[in-house]
């Protein structure tokens, strides 16, 4: 019940206004969010280098209404892919469809990804388009193959918690795609997800194992250890090198299990979003861990 609170409030601007006022929030956002400039993205990420561990910045933001807006984060992840080359980071990019104008035109989105992409490519790097909700899946799968299809610097997400997972992976991998896998973080009904966690690990791990065998280089995106054991398991039972996937982990969330796969010998990339908008992306982290709201509701007044 808390977790589906949280998630609906996360969709809630005004909420957002009114408990991103207070300090105590903004501090504990801090937990999950690298900063709101640039400037501290990087520095994150040049921490994450320094400790053996590759990076993806994201810049926040969700649900642009018109064009200009959209333009604007374009220029930002121009930018964003500029100072990763200038600064010699191992860093990609991840952004999400719905910020650069997918809810005012696909066409017009698609231009944009395609310029950024573009510009990753100048860079030897590489965009990665974030999956949001359910409603957004097939134009987003749609518009990352119409992309590809010109520049192949670009993959996607795949959620498993949705029923139509599983055929949207195989669809993707017949164009070769790289796909980050990861459970999903958005309320959804049961008609399109599945309601038990057991159901949504099973799919999982049904998932990683095609994606590991099918020859390309994919995200396994978890914190959970039972999914990382299963994903070591399989790739050590089918010959499959930990340079041939990477572990992908949430900038701020079990920091030591990262150390301890880096230390392993394998490939590790941490999630690093950054920006002003970052209230919607700190919810759904909550719901993750409910356990920190009552930090937040204990404190909220006392800043």
């Amino acid at each position: 019940m808390l977790r589906s609170t949280l998630l609906k409030l996360s969709e809630n601007r005004n909420f957002g206004t009114w408990l991103t006022s207070n300090g105590t929030t903004r501090r504990m956002a801090r937990r999950f969010v690298a900063g709101e400039t640039l400037e501290e993205a990087i520095a994150a990420a040049r921490r994450c280098n320094d400790a053996g561990m590759a990076a993806s910045l994201d810049y926040l933001g969700e649900n642009v209404a018109n064009t200009s807006d959209a333009q604007r984060t374009r220029d930002e992840y121009l930018e964003i892919f500029e100072t990763i080359a200038h600064e010699k980071l191992l860093a990609n990019v991840s952004c999400k469809l719905t910020q650069l104008g997918l809810d005012v035109n696909d066409e017009f989105c698609t231009g944009l990804v395609l310029s950024i992409v573009e510009r990753a490519a100048s860079f030897d790097n590489f965009l990665r388009v974030d999956m949001e909700g359910s409603a957004y899946t097939q134009r987003t799968i749609d518009l990352v193959k119409r992309v590809r299809a010109r520049n192949p610097a670009v993959g996607t997400v795949i959620q498993s918690y949705l029923y139509r997972s599983e055929k949207d992976v195989r669809d993707l991998l017949t164009c070769g795609c790289r796909i980050r896998l990861c459970k999903g973080a958005y309320q959804e009904p049961e008609d399109v997800a599945f309601p038990k966690k057991a159901d949504v690990d099973a799919n999982y791990i049904r998932l990683m194992q095609i994606l590991l065998s099918s020859g390309f280089y994919h995200a396994i995106a978890t914190h959970d250890p039972h999914m990382i054991a299963e994903t070591i398991r399989y790739a050590a039972a089918n010959g499959i090198s930990k340079d041939d996937f990477e572990f992908q982990m949430l900038y701020g969330i079990r920091t030591d299990l990262q150390r301890r796969l880096v230390k392993d010998g394998y490939r590790l990339r941490v999630y690093i979003p950054f920006g002003n908008d970052w209230f919607p992306y700190f919810m759904r982290r909550l719901a993750e861990r409910p356990a920190n709201v009552g930090f937040i509701v204990r404190n909220f007044f006392r800043s």
